[in-house]
């Protein structure tokens, strides 16, 4: 009997989509071949995931001994408007760009069910970088369309790290361009420790997800629009293939954390910023604000850096700033090379509700007319 996933990984069934047919073939490996892991005596726990920037509920010092933590995710393929005018066949995890962010601790087993919906064209699969072995367990996920799998992992190294779609060959670069990419932090069991070994909390977190974006323009100049992910796929790749992103953006489009969606704190909160980016480098700012503690590499067994101005995130993956508000005000949260924040779209904002502190900053004179007596 023929399968649904035979007749997709098959010639057939794929013969009338060559970008499917490319996925279909990419890098794949057999279950190894070992018993089942015993871990019948563990606690399990399930989390539901949202929408970044926020993050799900989760215990910042582990409870107790080490648990099962299930989620679930569901791929999306569909269309996103990244500004006016400008659409993107994008790709997702769970419809969002970036995908949620996920939370355990040191020692516990991630148990991720991944569902690729019928009405998806192209197969999918997940590597997580904080995991060991099979790829990142994307030699174990890969799902066709109307298929699902559930991979467990044990979280090993506490830190913060990217995942994203990686189905082989060309198909990685797009499918992490096209917004296939997303952050799980691993937290020490003990919770967060400064710089002197202190343990340190947050009472806000934030996930923000840097992307660029490869967006194909006509003749005239003007931004194509498709059908579909399979329509676009070549004019994208044209784009992608000379390194000049049409945008960079936080969580999916120009001003997605601006505004009405701009985050917020108190003054005297301590806020955790976690940042990623998948592909390429970046640079996170805090204008008018500071990393009071900066894990850059987003690993928590290291040191963190203290006071710091700018932090670099590399690209494929993911760092934490902690920061104690302590004026009001809007602040703007940017990627530090400012052709990218102001003309590309790398701009967050922050807006912090309290009072103002003079000792700290003080306007002695309001801009006056230099003729003025």
């Amino acid at each position: 009997m023929l399968t649904r996933r035979a007749a997709l990984m098959g010639a057939a069934g794929v013969a009338s989509l060559p970008i499917l047919a490319k996925a279909a073939h990419a890098e794949t490996v057999a279950a190894p071949l070992a018993a089942p892991a015993d871990l019948s005596s563990l606690t399990r726990i399930k989390r539901k995931l949202i929408a970044p920037p926020f993050v799900h509920d989760h215990e910042q010092v582990a409870p107790g001994a080490p648990r099962i933590v299930e989620f679930e995710m569901k791929i999306a393929e569909k269309e996103i408007e990244v500004d006016d005018g400008a659409y993107l066949q994008g790709m997702t995890f769970d419809g969002s760009i970036p995908g949620p962010m996920m939370v355990v601790h040191e020692g516990d087993y991630v148990e991720l069910t991944l569902i690729n919906p019928e009405d998806n064209m192209l197969p999918h699969n997940i590597d997580f970088h904080a995991a060991t072995g099979a790829l990142g367990g994307g030699a174990l996920t890969h799902v066709n369309p109307g298929e699902k799998t559930i991979l467990r992992f044990k979280a090993t190294r506490p830190g913060t790290f990217v995942y994203h779609c990686a189905p082989g060959g060309p198909m990685i670069p797009w499918h992490v361009a096209s917004g296939m990419a997303g952050t799980i932090m691993v937290l020490p069991r003990d919770g967060l420790k400064d710089h002197e070994g202190n343990p340190v909390s947050y009472d806000r977190i934030y996930y923000i997800g840097e992307n660029e974006f490869y967006i194909p323009k006509d003749e005239n100049g003007d931004y194509k629009r498709y059908a579909d992910v399979g329509e676009s796929y070549a004019d994208t790749l044209e784009v992608m293939n000379g390194l000049i992103p049409t945008h960079v953006v936080f969580n999916g489009k120009v001003g997605a954390l601006t505004g009405d969606n701009a985050m917020t704190a108190n003054v005297g909160e301590r806020v955790l910023f976690v940042h990623s980016q998948a592909n390429r480098d970046t640079r996170p700012h805090l204008i008018g604000g500071h990393g009071d503690l900066v894990w850059e590499h987003g690993k928590f067994n290291n040191v963190p850096d203290r006071d710091m101005e700018t932090w670099f995130i590399r690209g494929g993956s993911a760092g934490a700033a902690l920061y104690t508000f302590l004026q009001p005000g809007v602040y703007a949260y940017v990627n530090h090379n400012l052709i990218e924040a102001v003309n590309l779209g790398a701009t967050a904002h922050v807006k912090v509700e309290g009072d103002w502190n003079n000792d700290l900053m003080e306007q002695v004179l309001a801009p006056s007319d230099l003729n003025a007596i």
